[in-house]
């Protein structure tokens, strides 16, 4: 496909022999030398290095911080206004029905609001954003020289802390600007893979200088999309457009948490952004589906698409996969997905249709792999 577009890493991924497929309209690297399930290993053991440069990075500004952030607030269900300076959130885009029709990470960054968006939906993200910001005068801006890498695992902050000061000072989603291998990097300590990390946004231009100056470290290997896949799985977070997308109420999601009591009813800046009626419908009546963990209980993963059952023969549908694979670190089959709420138990007995024939698996709490990270 010669319509791909590339990341300022290409020749990089090239050169470390990475398999290429097409993701969200780029060109990208499946997998390296080590295969998928030694690149998974490596990130929970050690420090693994992910291009994620086809991500959107938008930068917004109004008159002061402080505009931008009561602006924004109004488009998503989270407290922009109460972030503070140097802190990072998670939050998500909401349409009339209360579905979810992005995911995404924003920091206060002081003067401005740094977003990063999901590759597959930035264009549409920055289409709204303009539409909602401008007119209230705010400026978006789409970053497209800049690339992104994350540097995920356990040893990710003594790695960086051996090429520069002040990296390992930073908390879970803190952000900061600091130098790496010369050059100005826009840092967060997050990342998708329930391990300590760090995402890292980088002049294009030097992009392949800092990759190359991690890479250097024996404890860094660069980790493709595979891999990112399966550790986000054990870690059980979502991924947009399976787990989550615009038929998916936050609550169903279990995303409960990532709305902050001030949005909340009697909270007091509660409601006023897209969606809220049916949000707050469904915290306090409850949803007729959830999304739960699960785990099959033989060797054989259940994919997305696998639809649930409580017989073992005949019956209607409960639920479906919405992810699914083996998990490495748990050494067995691991997948996600929505059941009938009154099925969403710990230990209940399910079986999953595949090819014609019905498995047992059981609702397991998520994530399945404990999280790394440095509160």
């Amino acid at each position: 496909m010669t319509d791909l577009r590339r990341t300022p890493l290409f020749d990089l991924h090239m050169s470390l022999g990475a398999k290429m497929v097409p993701f969200a309209g780029y060109d990208m690297p499946v997998q390296y030398k080590l295969g998928v399930m030694k690149e998974h290993q490596h990130t929970r053991s050690a420090a693994g290095l992910f291009d994620v440069s086809h991500m959107g990075q938008v930068i917004l500004r109004g008159k002061d911080v402080d505009a931008a952030a009561l602006a924004l607030e109004a488009m998503l269900p989270q407290d922009i206004i109460g972030l503070p300076v140097g802190r990072q959130r998670y939050a998500f885009f909401t349409n009339d029905a209360g579905g979810i029709e992005d995911d995404l990470m924003v920091a206060n960054r002081g003067d401005h609001l740094f977003v990063v968006v999901n590759a597959a939906c930035k264009d549409a993200d920055v289409a709204r954003m303009r539409a909602a910001l401008e007119p209230k005068g705010i400026t978006v801006k789409l970053i497209e020289n800049r690339a992104l890498l994350a540097l995920q695992g356990p040893m990710a902050a003594a790695v960086l802390a051996d090429l520069q000061e002040g990296y390992a000072d930073l908390r879970f989603m803190d952000v900061a600007t600091l130098p790496l291998a010369g050059a100005e990097c826009w840092v967060s300590r997050s990342g998708y893979t329930g391990e300590d990390g760090f995402e890292i946004s980088i002049p294009a231009s030097a992009a392949c200088e800092v990759a190359k100056a991690l890479l250097a470290d024996e404890r860094v290997e660069a980790i493709g999309l595979g891999a990112r896949d399966s550790l986000r799985l054990e870690a059980g977070l979502c991924l947009y457009g399976h787990d989550i997308d615009v038929s998916t109420s936050p609550v169903e999601a279990g995303l409960n948490w990532a709305m902050q009591k001030v949005r909340r009813p009697g909270g007091a800046r509660a409601g006023g952004f897209t969606g809220d009626d049916r949000i707050f419908s469904d915290l306090a009546e409850g949803v007729a589906r959830k999304r739960v963990g699960l785990r099959p209980e033989g060797r054989a993963p259940m994919r997305e698409g696998t639809p649930l059952f409580v017989l073992e023969t005949g019956g209607d549908a409960v639920g479906t996969i919405t992810s699914g694979g083996f998990g490495p670190t748990v050494g067995a089959p691991v997948a996600m997905g929505y059941i009938g709420a009154a099925y969403a138990i710990p230990d209940q007995r399910l079986f999953g249709e595949v090819r014609g024939k019905r498995h047992p698996v059981r609702v397991h709490p998520m994530p399945f792999v404990p999280a790394g990270f440095k509160r």
